[in-house]
């Protein structure tokens, strides 16, 4: 278990990135074993005691991180992100938040938000209390997903105008070269004698 308290950029990042890609990130929240493992790493940390987590918690898991990513991946501007899409994603965190109330925590030293309940649902509140903390250091804009399907990596845009919409350069060049391929096929397509209707 990890005796350290990941900060609320950690925990974010460590929560959108549990799913899987087409290289080595392979999904996190499969099954029970799969998300108890994960919260005793990142977000049952200290002294936290064992929880008994169910298949149904496995489905909120998924269902909440993958909202989290879609409004990371509106963080980016990605075009394959709808409004439609962004708005559901909000109405499951939204309803996430509901379920466990995010509540203030204060001492003489800081003033953070916390979990207002405990368990599974408890560890789903954190995340969403870290994600508040970085709305209310203006830092939320910059936590982004990266645009190159499948990849959709959570970052942090360190960019001085805000504008990095992929994780790494080699995502970049790879949706760069997609997004080429697409516009001569349509070329090819368009200039095709199959294409051009006779009069």
């Amino acid at each position: 278990m990890n005796t350290s308290t990941p900060s609320p950029l950690e925990l974010v990042l460590a929560f959108a990135n549990t799913h899987a890609d087409a290289g080595d990130r392979t999904e996190r929240f499969t099954d029970a074993e799969g998300l108890t493992n994960w919260l005793g790493e990142v977000a049952w940390s200290g002294a936290e005691p064992a929880r008994t987590v169910t298949d149904s918690d496995v489905v909120e898991a998924r269902e909440l991180r993958d909202a989290l990513v879609t409004v990371l991946l509106s963080h980016s501007n990605d075009p394959a992100t709808s409004d439609p899409a962004v708005r559901s994603a909000e109405a499951i965190l939204d309803r996430a938040g509901d379920k466990c109330p995010v509540a203030v925590r204060l001492s003489g030293a800081e003033a953070r938000l916390g979990p207002g309940c405990g368990g599974v649902s408890g560890a789903f509140a954190g995340v969403l209390a870290a994600a508040t903390e970085l709305a209310l250091s203006g830092q939320w804009a910059r936590i982004k997903a990266c645009r190159n399907e499948p990849c959709h990596f959570a970052f942090f845009d360190r960019s001085k105008n805000t504008s990095a919409g992929y994780c790494s350069t080699q995502c970049s060049s790879q949706a760069s070269m997609r997004a080429y391929r697409a516009r001569k096929k349509e070329t090819l397509a368009k200039s095709s004698p199959s294409s051009r209707t006779t009069e």
